[in-house]
């Protein structure tokens, strides 16, 4: 596999990576207000709290700084 064949298998290949990846890990961390809205929705149909699902009993994570602006916001 030599020249132009052996470029368009691997552009082939990490296209098809590309591709995959996009809808699972891109597309959540670059718009993360639809996320987080479709993960609250999805969380009230199934009727589920996070108090109720910690594990050991373990107070719910809230930021300890208290900050109203992102790191990456800046």
């Amino acid at each position: 596999m030599t020249g132009w064949r052996y470029g368009a298998f691997i552009g082939a290949v990490v296209g098809s990576i590309g591709l995959a990846i996009y809808p699972v890990i891109i597309h959540p961390y670059i718009y993360p207000e639809e996320w987080q809205k479709l993960s609250k929705k999805n969380r009230e149909d199934a009727n589920i709290r996070q108090q109720d699902i910690q594990p050991g009993g373990m107070k719910v994570w809230s930021d300890p700084f208290d900050r109203d602006v992102k790191p990456a916001d800046k």
